[in-house]
């Protein structure tokens, strides 16, 4: 019993170490005024409002059906965790917060929202998942592994692997500063010193060259995963065990999963209350935290691959969903990964995005049709200047010397592209972005075959190719056929990632994403958010 309250334990300490870290990112973050969605939430004792990340909607009919039957109506808002932190310190209010890491509730400035009368609900390790084959030909099934055996693979290019931006993910964040220090060399607390060092910078820029694909959230990255075709990815245990539900399905090779012995992130997925001194709230909030601590609740989350229980070892669990033919390990404790102090975090995550990630070729198609005079161009100039100057840099989302950006403006045809692979910089395509006024039709087809077509010609391994595009309205120049047929003819499989903004056609930009393996993104009620969200994804 001692040893599994002290495995407790470490995990504990481990969060609470990690918490000053997301109030840095929140802080480089924290400068949107966004959309304030339930600001004023109607305070009935008969209506109670939460605020959940995303991978929780899982839960999502037991708990209305649930409350219901108590007498009141849960309402609930999904969020990726990131925005539900910067939402309350904005000031928005709910009742209640479930959010997927107790690290973020750390984050939460108490002086706009306190949290209270915290609940951790489930245990969700962050590991690596292979396909079995390639696993198995690399000697990692059966092996006491550590996290050096994964890196020395990935530098050796036997393998590559996916993952989620560590700016703008908490599984990606975790799975960089783990790999920083295991390549440190596991010191007892990593230094701003170490981080000068330029064999450890080389051999991280080096191990990032693997990855094949990033994406600016976990969810999308299992979506992206069972669509594709990929070897590896860093993610949740639960995204793993239903990645492989799905490829089993699907008749695909299963992944197996990798537990380092030399530690791991976890997240706890807490839930905790706002006290907005209203009758009853406090009553409906401990009635909800009785259910997802009770026997059906726990239940619920085990079904989706959550660890319902705390630290220690667990051998009585379905095998169905932790099934040990998948690697999945429910037989060994599990040793979180230590966090360096938050100076030092800044400076690794600053390291990061302008030197350590694997630089990007990408190409922006620019609707420049008429229908974006008036507010529509101010908004694609605000946000491509937001793009393409330091105010990125306040995110950690700036483009770096070795990334090459090119643009495509379109009307009635795809004009002359605009590169700083040529004698552009970014300060002069921000000018020719400005300087550029909208006439014309919509060739919303013709320019992203044509940016696939530069991507695919000048393709590099080195680099992590993707189009971005931004339209208004609805392609009426060229055809969707012809450019399925073209992309079918490409030598390399390019995401195409599309902004709708206006009136765009959303069916049109599905098409394209379904295509290629990629994501529509709402510009609706802020394009710049739109191309905020869309740079954690190249």
């Amino acid at each position: 019993m001692k040893k599994k309250d002290n495995a407790l334990g470490n995990i504990v300490i481990g969060i609470v170490i990690v918490a000053a870290f997301w109030s840095i990112i929140l802080g480089l973050i924290d400068n949107d005024d966004g959309d304030n969605g339930w600001n004023t939430p109607n305070y009935s004792d008969k209506e109670f409002y939460l605020i959940a990340s995303s991978e929780n909607k899982i839960l999502d009919k037991e708990l209305k059906d649930f409350a219901k039957k108590e007498g009141f109506t849960l309402n609930i808002e999904y969020e990726d965790t990131l925005k539900i932190t910067r939402r309350l310190n904005q000031g928005e209010q709910f009742d209640a917060v479930w959010l997927s890491n107790s690290i973020w509730m750390y984050a939460v400035d108490s002086n706009v929202t306190r949290i209270s009368d915290t609940k951790s609900t489930s245990i969700n390790p962050i590991i690596f998942g292979v396909k079995k084959s390639k696993a198995e030909e690399l000697g990692f099934v059966g092996k006491k592994l550590y996290t050096q055996d994964i890196v020395n693979a990935v530098e050796a290019g036997q393998l590559k692997f996916s993952m989620s931006n560590p700016v703008t993910t908490n599984s990606g964040a975790s799975a960089y500063l783990g790999l920083l220090t295991t390549l440190a060399g596991n010191p007892e607390v990593l230094t701003q010193d170490m981080l000068e060092n330029e064999e450890l910078k080389e051999k991280l820029k080096t191990f990032f060259t693997g990855v094949e694909r990033s994406t600016g959230s976990e969810d999308y990255l299992e979506e992206m995963f069972v669509q594709g075709d990929y070897e590896a990815v860093f993610s949740y245990e639960s995204s793993i065990i239903s990645i492989n539900q799905k490829l089993k399905n699907n008749h695909k090779e299963i992944l197996y999963a990798l537990y380092p012995v030399d530690g791991v992130s976890i997240s706890d997925s807490p839930i905790g209350f706002i006290d907005h001194k209203v009758d009853k709230k406090k009553e409906q909030y401990d009635k909800l935290v009785s259910f997802l601590l009770g026997k059906r609740g726990q239940e619920t989350l085990a079904s989706y691959g959550r660890r319902t229980w705390y630290g220690g070892t667990n051998e009585n669990v379905d095998k169905k969903i932790f099934n040990p033919d998948w690697g999945i390990d429910t037989t060994h404790y599990i040793s979180p990964l230590k966090y360096p102090s938050t100076t030092v975090i800044r400076k690794a995550l600053n390291l990061y995005q302008s030197a350590l990630r694997k630089p990007v070729h990408v190409v922006f198609c620019l609707d420049y049709s008429g229908s974006m005079w008036g507010e529509g161009i101010d908004q694609l100039r605000d946000a491509m200047d937001y793009i393409l100057t330091d105010r990125a840099e306040e995110d950690l989302l700036q483009f770096t010397d070795e990334d090459i950006v090119e643009i495509i403006p379109f009307s009635s045809h795809a004009d002359t592209v605009w590169s700083t692979n040529s004698e552009n910089n970014l300060d002069s395509l921000n000018k020719l972005i400005k300087d550029r006024n909208p006439d014309g039709g919509t060739a919303l087809y013709p320019a992203t075959q044509e940016a696939l077509s530069i991507l695919d010609r000048s393709y590099d391994e080195r680099y992590n190719s993707s189009v971005i595009v931004m339209t208004d309205g609805q392609g009426n120049i060229g055809t969707y056929d012809a450019l399925e047929r073209n992309y079918k003819r490409l030598n390399h499989k390019i995401p195409i990632y599309s902004i709708q903004f206006a009136s765009a056609d959303p069916e049109q930009l599905e098409l394209m994403a379904k295509l290629s393996n990629g994501k529509v993104f709402d510009g609706t009620h802020s394009l710049i958010d739109a191309f905020m969200e869309v740079r954690g994804y190249n």
